[in-house]
């Protein structure tokens, strides 16, 4: 055999190797952790009816390879967040959706210490390279208005303090409707639940292109 044709049959070879290598990035499983209270965990639902599960879901149907952690609490604040996060991020998530602080505001927690948790929590997470969605909550009314004034600004100023992914707020057209939630008038239903996933999955799908634009 010539050499010629030795050196072309490498070439085939080898270009036909390169052609099939497949590039395990566009195939990288994308990791949502979702990190929070009973409005995560499900309280009052089945685990596949809670906001994670259906999030998970929507997306996946959405050919997205995804996978969406459930780290919701039930009763949980933004301290018990905080020190639950080391544990929570151990699996390097490409994304922390953050939705703390309604416990606090029950208990009328000063939004000082709060808004001090919230923030430790972010930065934690924007040192190990997670993008975060801040998820807002409002005040009741009979928090008082200068506690509501206060509360409701923690959310907004931590969003423009480090640039973050920001939902205004995660109750948004479920808060207090009995049609969107169970007995208790606080815990989304199973509707309610798919409402809110519908509203927010928008800026999820957003955040999901930044993810992908990075790998």
């Amino acid at each position: 055999m010539s050499k010629f044709n030795i050196e072309k049959k490498l070439f085939i070879f080898l270009f036909s190797s390169i052609l099939f290598i497949p590039y395990s990035g566009a195939y990288a499983e994308i990791k949502i952790t979702v990190l929070g209270d009973s409005l995560v965990s499900g309280y009052g639902l089945v685990r596949q009816d809670s906001f994670p599960s259906v999030l998970e879901r929507k997306l996946l149907n959405n050919n997205l390879k995804v996978s969406v952690n459930n780290a919701g609490v039930s009763g949980d604040t933004s301290a018990g967040g905080l020190a639950r996060l080391d544990w929570v991020i151990q699996d390097k998530p490409d994304v922390l959706i953050l939705v703390l602080g309604s416990n606090d505001m029950l208990r009328g927690i000063n939004p000082e210490f709060t808004e001090k948790n919230l923030s430790d929590i972010i930065q934690k997470a924007i040192a190990r390279d997670i993008l975060v969605l801040l998820c807002g909550m409002k005040s009741g009314e009979n928090m008082g208005r200068a506690y509501k004034e206060k509360f409701d600004s923690i959310f907004v100023s931590l969003t423009k303090k480090f640039s973050i992914y920001f939902y205004p707020f995660f109750l948004d057209g479920v808060a207090l409707n009995p049609k969107y939630n169970q007995e208790d008038l606080m815990h989304p239903n199973k509707d309610g639940i798919s409402l809110i996933v519908k509203k927010i999955l928008p800026i999820v799908n957003n955040i999901i292109k930044k993810v992908e634009s990075k790998n």
